[in-house]
């Protein structure tokens, strides 16, 4: 990234609170860090208690779902310069709708990929089923910030109500 686009880099490099930021995704970020930290202690648990009891096979299939959320979530920030961990428009860098790449199916992909790492992490790394059974959380939680999300873009981001109404789906193709 620090060749490719380094304006990002810095973006994302930034304080994860932040003025310009939206209450509502201030008040996320905390609830996704308690939510991040009782999956972390409900694994580790998990771990201590039973050890690994995945079979190889299954963990073979977590070995790829990280391999492709990685893959994925790379294309993403290739395609999207101001794929930024803040909710918020980047007007002084020129921030606009990106309709290319990944971002031509769904209007949020970098959560399409973070997802399937919060499956796949728990398949290959830590062996726990508990960390698989919590994993729909993530997915709920990137649900309400895609809500927060989408009123500050159509607020903020000229077009993106037009790009909203040419992709339809947020998170899934053909799902939702």
């Amino acid at each position: 990234m620090a060749q490719h686009d380094p304006a990002l880099l810095n973006e994302r490099m930034r304080p994860i609170m932040q003025d310009a930021q939206p209450a509502a995704d201030k008040k996320f970020i905390l609830v996704f860090g308690f939510a991040a930290l009782i999956w972390f202690l409900a694994i580790g648990l998990d771990m201590r208690a039973h050890g690994v009891r995945i079979p190889s096979e299954v963990q073979a299939l977590g070995f790829l779902m990280l391999l492709f959320s990685s893959g994925f979530i790379l294309w993403v920030m290739c395609e999207n310069s101001f794929a930024a961990p803040v909710i918020k428009p980047q007007t002084e860098r020129g921030h606009r709708v990106i309709s290319s790449g990944p971002y031509a199916f769904v209007r949020h992909p970098m959560y399409s990929g973070t997802v399937l790492f919060f499956v796949g992490a728990p398949l290959l790394l830590l062996g726990s089923w508990w960390g698989i059974a919590l994993s729909p959380l993530f997915a709920v939680l990137f649900a309400l910030r895609i809500a927060i999300e989408e009123r500050a873009l159509r607020a903020g981001l000229p077009g993106y109500a037009d790009y909203a109404a040419r992709v339809r789906y947020r998170l899934v193709p053909g799902l939702w």
